[in-house]
């Protein structure tokens, strides 16, 4: 009851006492180097029609570090005054996502989405103080804010960080652009506090660290280390997403290495055993990480599943010395199946696991026997997955047999992954058909065209179009002008030119006989004057000889109608119905001869 009492004569706090900018600090154009040219400029057509419907918006997080850092974003998000309800009836291309906080995905052509956030408000225990037992994770978040919450409630100074495209400026209202120039990697307000609401900040904070090659501040280590055991609440779902993330930077060694010192890697992957960065750097577990970074610089591809089985190969260690000889499928699920389930591992990868783990003694039989058919395993869907494990194991031990061994089933046509949506390269890799060959007809295709458009990161060309100039015509080369008719006097005439051109004129003439009216007049035999041909009189013996064509014979339908009540609509007398009329003319009942047809119908016209 005191307490409350006191709240109300100190009134409500605000995120004023947690951020040391309140008002925001404003850094032009003239102290930084980003420039709207350089931004996404669908990201920059969401901004412009948020910002003409009355909404502030700026670009936010990621993509603002980075181009600070100077390198290029993986994607552009934007953050903006209107709720998501809002922002779908402004954007008719939208869907909204996420379940603890609502966002919505902006999607354009080829596919490319564009991620519209609503700022956000600071939690109540982060103004009010933690209570004693309380539990701070926090599993819905939907309550909107302040540009400066927003910033306050981010997890990091550097990711906090707001571009206003309108003037060029930075908005920093947390001291995110100070430590990006120091290289200092801190949580924003209590790091307990912060890891205590989302312990996956943790994981990103030793991710963030050896990625960026940034220094991790004292008091976030120290909190890291006191909470790492909240990782164990963090949604195994999420968390794979974020080791799929790591194994996509090419650093996984130096990530992982991090976790080590941090003292998380025993927490999240228990059979690694507990080891600091030294120790982990010889174990057998980092030295196949980092053979597998550097096949990645070397233009190999590599795969997801590589990269899981590169870390449970620590539970099936007998398979690689040829330990195991009998029911190793049995032997390989009962070791990988508890942290399958605990990762969150799918079906189907987790029986990719247990194919590349079991075909690793075949490697080791090389020649030609009973049963040993080197070019049929090789067209197995797995042997790809399976053989980089098996080169890789035998690097990282130096075993200079296993080694030989390698290189044997390297021997032949190059093979590549099966499936693109598990691929992790360092370069562009042209597409590909299901059986691993490049596809000839390689083209930027529709879905591709948003991103091909913006991977370079080039500034936007100005030709003049927006400035109000005209664009200046691409020059031509001279050409001399000839004269066509002296070109037709220089042809060669077609000998069967002017034969075509006869039997044209010809028949233009005859058609022009056909259709005219003041045709002159002609006279038979018997003197009689006639205008057309079908006037004259017919011959059947001109016709049999062919001097006269035949004469056309034009048949008329007459439209019958029908009875309407069944008897015609009249009464039938007996004298009409003997000579089979209904007594209605307007019947269909006309007498006919004895063969059945109808008088109308065989008459001559």
């Amino acid at each position: 009851m005191l307490r409350r009492l006191l709240s109300l004569f100190r009134g409500r706090p605000s995120a004023d006492q947690v951020i040391p900018y309140p008002d925001g600090k404003r850094i032009y154009r003239e102290f930084h180097s980003l420039r709207k040219e350089q931004m996404d400029p669908d990201a920059l057509k969401v901004i412009n029609r948020l910002s003409r419907h009355g909404y502030r918006s700026y670009l936010v997080g990621g993509c603002v570090r980075d181009m600070v850092l100077g390198k290029k974003p993986k994607d552009f998000d934007v953050v903006t005054q209107a709720t998501p309800s809002q922002i779908r009836r402004i954007f008719a291309n939208s869907r909204t996502i996420g379940r603890r906080f609502k966002i919505v995905h902006v999607v354009f052509r080829g596919g490319k989405i564009v991620e519209v956030s609503t700022f956000r408000g600071l939690p109540g225990h982060r103004l009010e103080g933690k209570r004693k037992n309380q539990d701070l994770l926090m599993k819905k978040d939907n309550v909107f804010g302040t540009p400066k919450e927003d910033a306050a409630r981010r997890d990091f100074t550097i990711n906090a960080l707001y571009f206003d495209p309108r003037n060029e400026s930075i908005i920093d209202y947390v001291g995110g652009f100070d430590d990006i120039q120091a290289r200092n990697l801190r949580v924003i307000g209590d790091p307990e506090v912060s890891f205590e609401e989302d312990p996956v900040r943790m994981f990103r904070a030793a991710k963030f660290a050896a990625l960026l090659n940034f220094n991790l501040e004292a008091e976030s280590l120290k909190g890291i280390r006191k909470k790492k055991d909240e990782m164990l609440k963090a949604s195994s779902a999420r968390m794979l997403e974020e080791y799929y993330k790591i194994f996509r930077t090419g650093k996984t060694f130096e990530i992982f290495r991090s976790l080590a010192e941090t003292g998380l890697l025993s927490v999240l992957f228990p059979f690694l055993g507990k080891v600091d960065g030294e120790e982990f750097r010889v174990s057998p577990a980092g030295r196949r990480l980092d053979i597998a970074d550097k096949i990645l610089t070397e233009r190999e591809d590599l795969t997801t599943v590589i990269y899981l089985a590169l870390l449970l190969a620590e539970l099936v260690p007998d398979i690689f010395h040829g330990g195991t000889k009998t029911n190793i499928a049995e032997y390989v699920k009962n070791k990988i199946s508890a942290e399958c389930t605990r990762l969150n591992i799918p079906g189907k990868e987790r029986d990719r696991l247990t194919q590349i783990f079991v075909s690793q003694p075949r490697f080791q039989q090389s020649e030609r026997g009973r049963g040993n058919r080197p070019d049929v395993f090789r067209s197995k869907i797995f042997f790809y997955e399976a053989f980089i494990i098996f080169k890789i194991h035998a690097l990282s031990r130096g075993d200079d047999d296993a080694i030989q061994q390698a290189m044997f089933w390297e021997f032949g046509p190059k093979i590549h992954p099966p499936s693109d949506s598990t691929l992790i390269t360092m370069f562009p890799r042209r597409h590909r058909d299901r059986f691993g060959r490049p596809d000839r007809n390689d083209r930027p295709r529709d879905r591709d065209r948003g991103r091909d458009r913006n991977r370079d990161m080039e500034p936007i060309r100005d030709d003049g179009i927006m400035s109000g100039k005209v664009r200046p015509e691409r020059p031509r080369p001279e050409r001399p002008e000839r004269d066509r008719n002296e070109d037709r006097q220089d042809r060669p005439e077609r000998p069967d030119r002017n034969r075509n051109e006869e039997r044209v004129d010809r028949d233009r003439n005859d058609r022009f006989d056909r259709n005219r009216t003041d045709k002159p007049e002609s006279t038979d035999e018997s003197g009689a004057r006639s205008t057309d041909r079908a006037d004259r009189p017919h011959d059947p013996d001109a016709v049999a000889t062919g001097d006269q064509p035949p004469r056309r014979r034009r048949r008329r339908f007459r439209r019958r109608r029908g009875p309407r009540n069944g008897n015609g609509g009249g009464n039938v007398t007996a004298e009409n119905a003997e000579n089979g009329d209904s007594g209605n003319p307007g019947s269909g009942n006309s007498p006919t001869t004895e063969s059945g047809e109808s008088f109308r119908e065989s008459a001559e016209p």
